[in-house]
C-alpha cells in the first residue's frame, strides 16, 4: 500500500490508437479525482510533460514503451505502472484492469511497488572511458555486418573464454525473459539478484549460458574490426577493434508498480500459455 498519487505522467505509445484512446479516458478519470495529469503526447485533459515533478508514471503500450518510461525516471524513485492493452508483457499487468480500477488504485495508493535490477556498461577505448550507460533488459555486443564478432570474455579480472559468435548477451533478471530467453538463456525470477551471460550462435567449445553474481565485473574485449553495443534497443554505439566493454549490475533500480497481485509464476504461465490444466491448487 502506497500513498495516494497527486501528479503523474501518462507515457503513451505514439502510434497505437487504442493507447491514445485509453489515455484520454484515464486522464478524465484521474482529473476528476484531483490528480494532475501530464502526458508524453498531446491529449485532451493533460499537460505536456517537461520534466515536472510527478509521483508515478502510467504506461499505455508495450514493453518497449515501458523501457522508454524507465529511461525517463531512472534514479528518480518514480514507480511505473504498465497497463496491458492486449499483448501480455512481463513488465505490465498480466490482466487488464478497467481504467476505473486503475484510477481508484492510483488515487488511494492501492498498488504495490517492486524493485528491478538494472545493468551498467562502460565503453573503454585506448584506456579512456568514452561512453557509459545502462539497461533494464540487456546489453548486447553484436555484429553489424555479415561477419561474426570475435570477443575475449573475462569475469572478475580473470579470463573465461574467447567467443566467435553473432552476439554476446548480458541480461538482468528482467531481461532474462526477453532476448536472452530466445537465445536459450535461463529464466531468472525478478527477486534473484544475478546477471545472465551467454553468446548467440557461438563457434566455441564452451558457450553455455551462465548466471553470474551481481557483484561480478564482466569484461568483453573486441578482437573484430567492428561491432555494435546495443542497450535495450534504445542506446546504440559503434565499436571498433580493441574496444573494451565493462558490465556491472547497477544500483539505480527501476520501480515497477502493480495493481493486481500476481506471482512471477503466473506471469510465465500467461506469457507462454503454459499447460496447467488439472492443477489441484486453489
Amino acid at each position: 500500500m502506497s500513498k495516494g498519487v497527486k501528479a503523474l505522467l501518462l507515457v503513451i505509445h505514439p502510434s497505437r490508437p487504442e493507447a491514445k484512446k485509453a489515455a484520454v479516458e484515464l486522464a478524465q478519470l484521474l482529473t476528476k479525482k484531483s490528480i494532475q495529469v501530464f502526458s508524453s503526447v498531446e491529449i485532451p485533459g493533460a499537460v505536456s510533460f517537461q520534466e515536472q515533478n510527478v509521483e508515478m508514471a502510467v504506461v499505455l503500450g508495450g514493453d518497449g514503451t515501458m523501457l522508454r518510461a524507465a529511461e525517463i525516471f531512472r534514479g528518480r524513485k518514480v514507480p511505473i505502472l504498465g497497463i496491458n492493452l492486449g499483448h501480455v508483457g512481463f513488465l505490465a499487468e498480466i490482466e487488464k484492469p478497467s481504467l476505473a480500477e486503475v484510477a481508484v488504485a492510483i488515487a488511494t495508493g492501492s498498488f504495490t511497488v517492486e524493485e528491478r535490477m538494472s545493468l551498467n556498461y562502460k565503453l573503454i577505448r585506448e584506456n579512456k572511458v568514452i561512453q557509459s550507460g545502462w539497461a533494464l533488459n540487456e546489453v548486447l555486443v553484436e555484429r553489424n555486418d555479415h561477419q561474426m564478432i570475435d570477443t575475449f570474455v573475462q569475469i572478475d579480472h580473470r579470463p573465461l573464454s574467447r567467443w566467435w559468435c553473432d552476439s554476446v548477451i548480458c541480461a538482468t533478471p528482467t531481461g532474462s525473459t526477453a532476448y536472452a530467453y530466445s537465445a536459450g538463456g535461463p529464466v531468472v525470477w525478478p527477486e534473484v539478484d544475478a546477471l545472465v551471460l551467454l553468446p548467440l550462435a557461438a563457434h566455441a567449445l564452451f558457450s553455455r549460458p551462465m548466471v553470474v553474481s551481481p557483484n561480478s565485473e564482466i569484461v568483453l574485449d573486441l578482437a573484430s574490426d567492428s561491432a555494435d553495443l546495443n542497450a535495450d534497443g534504445i542506446r546504440r554505439v559503434k565499436l571498433i577493434r580493441n574496444d573494451r566493454v565493462v558490465l556491472t549490475s547497477d544500483k539505480e533500480d527501476v520501480l515497477l508498480a502493480h495493481i493486481k497481485s500476481a506471482t512471477f509464476t503466473d506471469r510465465l504461465v500467461a506469457k507462454f500459455k503454459l499447460p496447467v490444466e488439472g492443477w489441484r491448487g486453489e
